[in-house]
């Protein structure tokens, strides 16, 4: 059985002096939606985890 790694999107907005997460989600259509809808000072990254070795 593999496992396939879900993606995860992380949502952060600059409140100086530091990021602040404000949304973190599986769904790649609504990270950048909220992204665009904050407007200035965001970043969405993509997370993948590694697959696990046996």
């Amino acid at each position: 059985m593999t496992d396939i790694p879900a993606t995860t999107y992380v949502v952060s907005v600059f409140e100086k002096p530091h990021w602040r997460t404000i949304l973190t989600t599986k769904d790649k259509t609504k990270a950048l939606a909220m992204a665009k809808e904050i407007g200035d000072k965001v970043r969405v990254e993509e997370v993948t985890p590694k697959p696990k070795k046996r």
